[in-house]
């Protein structure tokens, strides 16, 4: 496979992650395995929480993939295993680093994108907030928002 077309499905890979995660989070989080989520919207200080269970589950089919690309010569399934991990790190480091401040680093943000998409992070956790949208893109108006008050 030529190097096109492996950071080709990697790229396409991790995109398509952000719709899983948009997906699952309204539908399945939010929905019928709300016993596993609830517990990450009581921001108690706990080092784990059993929303934690789904990092393994959207870790599998990565494992999956990797395991049989690898078996089988470093095939399509190898880089889409490598997308899916790529998302997985991304979501960490956004999510559980830059938003809940589960680990304390990168706590001075300056890149407006970052914080706008935190910040409509931060507003879903609100009570009483209904609305879904993936991890790594927000809905327009907060990125809007946040350009405005830098042109201020």
């Amino acid at each position: 496979m030529t190097w096109y077309f492996a950071t080709l499905i990697t790229l396409a890979f991790f995109l398509f992650m952000e719709f899983v995660a948009w997906f699952s989070h309204k539908y399945i989080m939010h929905g019928f395995l709300w016993v596993l989520h609830k517990d990450h919207h009581i921001r108690d200080g706990r080092k784990f929480e059993w929303n934690d269970v789904f990092a393994l589950i959207f870790a599998t089919p990565s494992f999956l993939f990797i395991f049989f690309g690898i078996q089988s010569g470093f095939d399509w399934k190898f880089y889409a295993g490598l997308g899916i991990a790529l998302y997985g790190l991304s979501y960490f480091l956004f999510h559980d680093v830059l938003v809940h401040r589960r680990l304390h680093m990168l706590d001075k943000l300056t890149n407006r994108y970052l914080r706008a998409t935190i910040t409509a992070h931060l507003d879903h956790h609100k009570p009483n907030a209904h609305y879904n949208y993936g991890f790594l893109v927000a809905p327009w108006k907060y990125y809007k928002e946040e350009w405005a008050k830098k042109t201020r």
